[in-house]
């Protein structure tokens, strides 16, 4: 059965412990999660397309400062925030990304200027910011993206690092009990599917790090034929193992079922590969599926007969 539309978020998976949640922050995590729900709700009942509603829906989360992108982004080693995206089209297979990109409000919006506005799929750096400046896009000043809470996350990771600065023993891979990320899949009313995602990176990363969310195939990917995804873990794993196109694939290739080909990627090849972290994703019959490996993923979805967000 054809769903009328549908879609999916998330807003980062890790080892997210109930015990450590206040009732009030975890009030918070959902209310911000609604929020953007309603948000892609809105546009995809009012007859919109699913680029807008993930568009929308990825808005929402980066101005949202409990999530690990845009206003909420993590901080690198110097102290900043460089942050990544990318968006699909399934409909055309179009797609943009931007990575290491500094003080642009939406970043997603940025990534979508480079799929319409440019020949190019990634733009980085410097480059993309001049990019956004001559599309017109809202820049913020530094202030706009520091939080305390954010800003003593660094101080800690640098701390911990200090004790491995002989490399003898294993390396500290930053963050690594929640891995912030926000992304959406949408399937809208004319059939047509997309995916975004959109990141602050790794808390302390070094030398330009960049992750699986602005690579298409790794952390975003969209194909009518097949399903849209968008992925939040540990970036090397998910880059290594080109998740989101391998969903795609299994699909494509295997005639596996979304749900089938999602719990295979997730519960079993990154699992044994180490990888920890999950996905969302969405097929053109507006099918969703939510799986993930680590104890939690900040998420929600809707379709003709739910809708709902969780953490746990």
């Amino acid at each position: 059965m054809q769903s009328n539309f549908s879609l999916a978020l998330h807003g980062g998976a890790g080892t997210i412990e109930k015990h450590l949640l206040s009732e009030e922050l975890e009030q918070s995590y959902l209310k911000g999660l609604e929020t953007a729900l309603n948000i892609g709700q809105n546009i995809l009942a009012s007859g919109g397309t699913a680029i807008e509603a993930v568009e929308a829906i990825v808005i929402s989360l980066e101005d949202c400062p409990l999530f690990n992108a845009g206003k909420g982004a993590v901080f690198t080693h110097d102290k900043t925030n460089e942050m990544d995206a990318s968006i699909m089209c399934g409909k055309t297979l179009s797609a943009g990304a931007v990575a290491s990109v500094q003080r642009i409000k939406n970043p997603v919006s940025l990534a979508r200027a480079v799929m319409e506005k440019s020949n190019h799929v990634m733009l980085q750096g410097k480059g993309a910011e001049q990019f956004a400046k001559e599309q017109g896009l809202s820049f913020m000043p530094d202030d706009y993206f520091f939080s305390q809470y954010r800003f003593d996350q660094l101080m800690n990771v640098i701390s911990e690092d200090e004790a491995f600065l002989d490399h003898s023993a294993k390396p500290v891979f930053p963050d690594d009990k929640k891995f912030g990320t926000v992304g959406a899949v949408a399937k809208d009313r004319f059939g047509n599917i997309a995916a975004a995602t959109s990141t602050g990176g790794m808390t302390n990363k070094r030398y330009g790090r960049i992750g699986d969310s602005p690579v298409i195939g790794s952390g975003t990917y969209a194909n009518n034929k097949t399903c849209a995804v968008s992925c939040t873990g540990h970036g090397e794993y998910f880059l290594r193992a080109v998740v989101a196109y391998d969903v795609s694939c299994l699909m494509e290739y295997k005639n596996l079922s979304l749900s089938e080909a999602c719990d295979f990627v997730v519960k079993q090849k990154l699992v044994e590969m180490g990888g920890e972290g999950g996905l969302i994703a969405i097929d053109a019959l507006g099918n969703i599926a939510l799986p993930f490996n680590s104890k939690g993923m900040y998420r929600g979805w809707l379709n003709d007969f739910d809708k709902k967000v969780a953490i746990f």
